[in-house]
This record gives structure tokens, sequence and C-alpha cells, in this order.
């Protein structure tokens, strides 16, 4: 049975940090739930590639709705992490402990979340040390997999053992 995911994302995401793990995901028969501010806004992809429709406003969402959580990068996070309704929806799924997977700049969600200190994580350089300061435990390789609940990787690179650690803990959990 297929996993509902939610994607906390707004303008200036990394296009393919949403949009190549949102198709493994569809593909593996899995419902992917775009969450921003308001929804039936078009939201844009940093480098102009992708363009999608947000589902869901994050006032009418609560994480016990979903299953998992995507965070994607660009420079999303650091502008959903500073209003409350999404630094919260993180907690709680944090504190759920269901399946997060963040890659690149998305962990920034997370630190605001308190959601890193003892976790095994990777990140885009630039926040690694954002990582380190709020207590988790930082490895420079392409995945790192936390109690099978975190996935995090570092860029668009990633991507394929990014989706291949998500599609597993999606299809274990």
């Amino acid at each position: 049975m297929g996993k509902k995911i939610a994607v906390l994302i707004t303008d200036e995401f990394e296009d393919s940090e949403f949009t190549s793990p949102a198709d493994a995901y569809t593909k593996a028969g899995h419902e992917v739930v775009t969450i921003e501010m308001q929804a039936g806004k078009t939201v844009t992809g940093k480098q102009g590639d992708a363009k999608i429709t947000i589902d869901k406003d994050i006032d009418s969402v609560s994480a016990a709705e979903f299953d998992a959580l995507l965070l994607p990068g660009g420079h999303s996070p650091d502008a959903l992490r500073g209003d409350d309704r999404f630094v919260n929806f993180t907690k709680e799924f944090v504190a759920s402990g269901k399946p997060i997977f963040a890659i690149c700049h998305g962990p920034q969600l997370l630190i605001s979340a308190n959601g890193v200190r003892g976790r095994k994580m990777t990140s885009v350089k630039a926040i690694a040390i954002d990582l380190r300061n709020a207590g988790a435990d930082f490895y420079d390789k392409e995945v790192v997999v936390d109690d099978d609940k975190l996935v995090t990787s570092r860029t668009p690179e990633d991507l394929p053992a990014f989706n291949r650690e998500s599609l597993r803990i999606l299809s274990a959990s």
C-alpha cells in the first residue's frame, strides 16, 4: 500500500531535489502532497525548470495525516523556517518518529525544529557547520541514513542514492 508523503516547499526550491524524488515516489505507488502557505499557488524552482502547483496550505494539514516528510533543498527551506507553522509541522514529524527525507539545504528546517541533535546526517557543505553546531553527527557522504528514519544527502548528484534509500525505508515502514 502506498504511503502519503508531505513536501514542505516554496519558491526557489532546487528543481531536481523535488522532481527526482517525487517522480520516484509516485512511480513506486506513493502519493506526494505539496504544502506551502497557499493551496493552488504555483511555485517555481530556482533553476526555472520546475513549476508546481501547491496541493495544500499549511493551515489545513497536520503531520498525523502523512507517512513521511520530504524536505527538498534550494532556498525554500530557509524561507519556510522563518514561519513557525512550517517549523511546528516539522517538529511534529520529528516527534512522531516517521521517516524524514532531507537533501541539500533541507536540513535547515530540521535545525529550526530542534530535530538534529545526536542524529547521523549530511547536507550541502554550506550548512554543515550549522548541523554540527545544532548537535548532529555530520558525515560528508552521498547519503546518510539514521536509524532507518532519517535520510539525508548533499546535492543533486546524490539523488540516485537518496531516492534508493528513501524508497527502501518507505517500502519497509
